[in-house]
């Protein structure tokens, strides 16, 4: 078979993005350089939540975890030198989508193109922000409005953009099983799709262009044969849904386009090298079934679970895709899997499972009220919890983590400090300035911006009102609004949302049963709660800054619980003074910190600090999340108790540790029970 029959390649994107436009800039030029065929952007998460770099919040994460991008003229130097009109971008944005998608589309038209040639996708789901990764803004109702609107819009304007990404690839991240995965899914489009032809914004003889804009961003773990059978379940109750509930009879609209990101949830610290074979399997689920195949594609790096990739690993993970896709032939053939009576069955039951849960939500009026009842959270939370005890009992095992945990020494991790890269702390204060500059200079030759207050109070008005919020927001861009004010406009209108937690109500997923392990820790945490004369040894569980990836924190928040502690979890976005505030109020007996994006080294001290002012430096202070070894040694030095990664596994083990710094902080004995 000759090259030209095979299949077309799968779009072939690195996600990426940090510290300043003009770095990422420059990496994405050297990525398409490298055989890149699309561009994939991190923002950071300041930019994620709609706040300015100078913001209280913002501390700390500028830069870290993506690029920021607080105006017009971030938006221009990101896409320097880079023709959008022949580019097809995605763009990883829920809350603020509106405002980014503005942005990218004002550049476009100063670059001189077609809009309605522009390709990519913004992600633009916010019912995910509520259950697992947390960076939403506004109410359901308001965030619904905001993602109806930008279809209307680009249905209208740039057919060829995708205007959502309903996204379960962070489901899987919080523990939802296939089936949740596929029915949480397929329910938020259903609330996407009911809110668009509710609007009256689209003709019905259009709505069929709103199906075929709709794309999905799904996750693939390592038990690829299931989640191949996975995607196929998703592409056949799609189409069914499509035709039944929304009445589209043309097949080329009904057809399940998903981009995919492979599994980061199984990359482990714990030999890390172990995370390529785990990569190329969890790409193979995607790929190798031609009738499920996604459309794009992009793999974490080996060392994602031990801080952020250098350009050198994600050129590794695009090597991988370009090996599958030119070397072998798998692009050569039919589906190979047609006919298979292994695989049908296991899709049938997908499908039928998924379809029951999707009633059940239906019957609650739906993925909205589903979320706002605290129900999906909850079971992310319970089903992530017992994926959790089944690591720890060694049911599920993990090659390096629960088994075959002997390993030479690794050349690949021989110097952890400089096997991934860090961000410049100075990066934060020159955003922060240039930030300050363009404020300052909107108004003045070469820029000549309207005001921006009279294109926010306009952005306030539509709000209010019923009008499409797109063209107000495309007037802030180019009157060169920020995007905190953007959003600080829009918070003013619709207010602010704090989700669910799911801790309270989650089940127990651990037993406490005599001679078990959480069994001895109840026992340590008793006997210090007397020892203390206190009722309840309690914990507070707090997430400083903007990271939202809250399940670490939320499994650490169930088995404290259910090992017998008092625990104070108030979810997530908190201010280190909040967090004081919150221990000193709550009398607790040890804090404990999750972050995940980095920005330890600046909030972490902040808390130490504000406890030692107010007089209680003696309540001891945990901190978990990935944090490199040298900034771990910082942390102890400055007056942590103790630090995990993701390597620390044990859960159970990790609240006997608690309760162990606990003691040793009041000064009471330690206790010969083991954890």
């Amino acid at each position: 078979m000759t090259e030209r029959q095979k299949d077309r390649p799968w779009l072939m994107r690195t996600y990426a993005g940090h510290s300043t436009a003009e770095a990422s800039n420059e990496l994405y030029r050297r990525n398409l350089a490298k055989g890149q065929t699309g561009l994939s952007v991190a923002f950071d998460l300041p930019t994620q939540t709609g706040y300015d770099p100078d913001h209280i919040l913002a501390r700390g994460e500028v830069g870290r975890v993506g690029v920021p991008v607080s105006h017009l003229g971030d938006m221009r130097r990101l896409f320097q030198d880079i023709p959008l009109e022949q580019m097809n971008t995605s763009m990883t944005i829920n809350a603020t989508a509106m405002w980014l998608l503005a942005l990218y589309q004002v550049v476009a038209e100063e670059q001189g193109a077609d809009i309605t040639q522009l390709q990519g996708t913004t992600q633009n789901d916010i019912v995910k922000e509520y259950l697992s990764r947390g960076t939403h803004v506004f109410p359901p109702g308001p965030s619904l409005r905001l993602t109806t609107d930008m279809i209307a819009y680009t249905v209208r304007h740039m057919p060829k953009w995708n205007p959502i990404n309903i996204c379960s690839y962070h489901l899987q991240e919080a523990g939802a099983t296939p089936v949740q995965e596929i029915s949480y899914a397929m329910s938020t489009a259903i609330a996407v799709l009911d809110a668009v032809r509710d609007s009256g914004q689209v003709p019905e003889e259009k709505f069929g262009d709103v199906v075929a804009r709709i794309s999905f961003f799904v996750n693939a773990g390592v038990r690829f044969v299931e989640e191949m059978c996975k995607m196929r379940a998703f592409g056949r109750i799609w189409d069914q849904v499509t035709r039944e509930r929304y009445g589209i009879e043309n097949d080329k609209q009904r057809r399940f386009r998903y981009g995919v990101q492979v599994n980061s949830l199984g990359l482990t610290e714990a030999q890390p090298e172990n995370n390529v074979q785990r990569i190329v399997l969890e790409m193979l689920a995607v790929t190798l079934s031609k009738d499920a195949r996604a459309r794009a594609v992009q793999l974490p790096a080996w060392n994602e679970a031990l801080g952020l990739p250098r350009p050198w690993d994600q050129q590794w993970s695009l090597r991988i895709q370009q090996v599958l896709a030119h070397e072998s032939d798998l692009l050569e053939y039919e589906d190979i899997f047609a006919g298979s009576h292994v695989i049908e069955a296991k899709v049938s039951a997908l499908v039928e499972d998924s379809l029951a849960e999707m009633t059940r939500i239906e019957e609650m009026g739906g993925a909205m009220a589903a979320v706002e009842s605290g129900y999906l959270k909850s079971q992310l939370v319970s089903s992530h919890a017992e994926r959790r005890a089944r690591i720890e009992g060694g049911q599920e095992k993990i090659v390096g983590v629960n088994i075959f945990e002997s390993t030479e020494p690794s050349p690949l991790t021989s110097d952890l400090d400089t096997a991934i890269m860090t961000v410049d702390p100075a990066v934060e204060a020159r955003v922060v300035s240039a930030l300050g500059r363009w404020r300052d200079t909107r108004y003045q030759p070469p820029f000549n911006h309207p005001r921006p207050c009279k294109a926010l109070e306009k952005l306030k008005e539509a709000a209010a009102g019923t009008a499409n919020l797109m063209e107000a927001t495309l007037e802030c861009a180019r009157a060169g609004v920020t995007t905190g004010e953007w959003s600080q406009a829009l918070r003013e209108v619709f207010g602010e949302f704090r989700a669910p937690t799911g801790v309270s109500s989650a089940p127990v997923a651990v037993t406490a049963e005599a001679g078990t392990p959480l069994a001895e820790v109840r026992r340590k945490v008793t006997r210090t709660a007397e020892d203390l004369g206190s009722g309840k040894l309690r914990l507070l569980v707090g997430k400083p800054g903007l990271d939202g990836h809250s399940n670490g924190a939320e499994q650490i928040a169930v088995r404290a619980r259910d090992a017998g502690f008092e625990v104070v979890y108030q979810g997530i976005r908190l201010t280190p003074e909040q967090i004081v505030s919150a221990a000193l109020a709550e009398d607790v007996h040890c804090v404990g910190l999750s972050i995940l994006s980095g920005s330890h080294t600046a909030l972490v001290p902040d808390v130490l600090d504000r406890l030692r002012e107010a007089g209680a430096a003696d309540i001891p202070v945990i901190v978990g999340g990935i944090i490199p070894n040298g900034d771990a040694e910082d942390l102890k030095r400055a007056g942590v108790a103790a630090v995990f990664t993701p390597k620390d596994f044990g859960i159970t083990e990790i609240i006997g540790r608690i309760v162990d710094e606990i003691r040793q902080a009041n000064k009471l004995d330690p206790l010969e029970v083991p954890a």
